[in-house]
């Protein structure tokens, strides 16, 4: 174990740099032309409001054009959307509901009607995203740079919502500060998680590939296989909601963890190859931490600390013995999520300019509860490990618009 564990040490590196450092980008000498792409599954209650913030952008509004494909929808999303300025295609195969496949489908809409180069890069967000003003003009100065894939700050429409909500909005704020931002400032790759990113389209000139359970994990697998960094826009940021109900958090998670575990039994190889061949030292660290990335550790860790419990069980004397394996495997399910309450208390203090006010107490109890996210994480995975799961869209219907936001912030 304690091999494993110094294997995922180097990790502590991106998070004492992200905690200082972020990677600054200089502003653009270029105006690039882009495209957004959204896929919406009845989402008539938030579509307009994203687009709507699109809109808003400071940045030239002829240089930007909203691709939305209304997904196997039986609401008005389409009309929504067409009537906010979007170019909406509508599609209907329930035999292929991820959405991987709802972006497939577009991408191949817009080669046959536009050619996928006329755009030089492709936004891709959720329905239920809101934009800052400034947030396609800050990722433009990080395309204008150079990077091919970049991502970006993801805050929360509803983190006071519930603990829920909460737990789910320290998740994205801990992997932006403590994952991306150092990985960026180091010239890592970080990865992709779900929306508000970037990317270059001549990787996509033979269109999206990418249709399992969890698109952006495997996109950012194939990227990394590749030898193709994802950057990180600090400055760029963005809002989406948070699920609050436990059923639809259990649906969520086993859908991720579903998808986690293709990402490694399918690429595995792929990286490894990228490990050995790759010439840029660079590119093969990369591979091999997307590998670690992708390896489910829960599956790893926890079978060789109740063996190791057990034999520590079979070699000691006494009725103290059988308490010690009752204290282990707590420790195993329970105490060892308890150390990123610290991590959530911090953040609400290093993020505490961005994210809605809340009150100190809340911040205390949402701190105790976010061991709650990786716990539920870890039982999804393992069940996900032995069940099958489908996609199911998440239900959106926080109708807030960002300028109401902005007044909160």
């Amino acid at each position: 174990m304690s091999v494993i564990g110094a294997i995922y040490a180097y990790r502590t590196i991106f998070t004492v740099v992200g905690f200082f450092f972020t990677k600054k980008f200089t502003p653009a000498k270029n105006l690039h032309k882009y495209a957004v792409v959204i896929s919406a599954r009845n989402e008539s209650a938030v579509i307009g409001n994203l687009i709507e913030s699109i809109n808003l952008q400071d940045y030239p509004r002829e240089l930007v054009t909203v691709f939305v494909v209304a997904d196997n929808c039986d609401d008005n999303t389409a009309e929504i959307a067409r009537a906010h300025g979007a170019v909406c295609y509508e599609r209907f195969d329930k035999d292929h509901a991820t959405k991987g496949f709802a972006l497939q489908f577009l991408f191949e809409q817009i080669e046959r009607d536009y050619g996928i180069l006329s755009f030089e890069g492709y936004f891709v967000f959720d329905a239920d995203n809101l934009l800052k003003r400034d947030f396609i003009s800050r990722m433009n100065d990080a395309f204008d740079s150079g990077e091919r894939i970049i991502t970006s700050y993801r805050n929360t429409k509803n983190l006071d919502d519930n603990l829920i909500a909460a737990g789910y909005a320290l998740h994205w704020l801990r992997t932006a500060r403590f994952e991306s931002r150092g990985r960026s400032v180091l010239n890592f790759s970080t990865r992709l998680q779900g929306t508000g990113y970037l990317v270059a389209s001549d990787l996509l000139r033979d269109g999206w590939h990418h249709t399992s359970l969890t698109e952006d994990r495997e996109f950012s697998t194939v990227a990394a296989a590749k030898g193709v960094r994802i950057s990180y826009q600090h400055l760029a940021e963005f809002y989406d909601e948070q699920p609050t109900n436990l059923k639809i958090v259990w649906r969520q998670r086993t859908r991720w963890a579903k998808g986690h575990l293709y990402a490694f039994t399918h690429c595995f190889r792929d990286l490894m190859h990228g490990v050995v061949h790759h010439k840029n030292i660079l590119k093969k660290l990369i591979c091999f931490d997307m590998n670690l990335l992708n390896t489910p550790y829960v599956m790893i860790m926890v079978p060789l600390k109740l063996c190791s419990a057990v034999l520590a069980i079979l070699t000691a004397t006494g009725d103290t013995a059988w308490w010690k394996l009752a204290y282990d495997i707590m420790n195993i399910i329970i105490f060892e999520h308890f150390g990123i309450i610290p991590i959530g208390l911090l953040l609400f203090i290093t993020e505490r300019k961005r994210i809605q006010k809340i009150s100190f107490f809340k911040k205390i109890l949402y701190a105790l509860t976010f061991p709650l996210f990786s716990m539920i994480g870890d039982a999804a995975t393992w069940v996900a490990s032995v069940t099958h799961v489908t996609w199911q869209p998440i239900p959106h219907d926080a109708k807030v618009k960002i300028e109401e936001l902005e007044k909160k912030i």
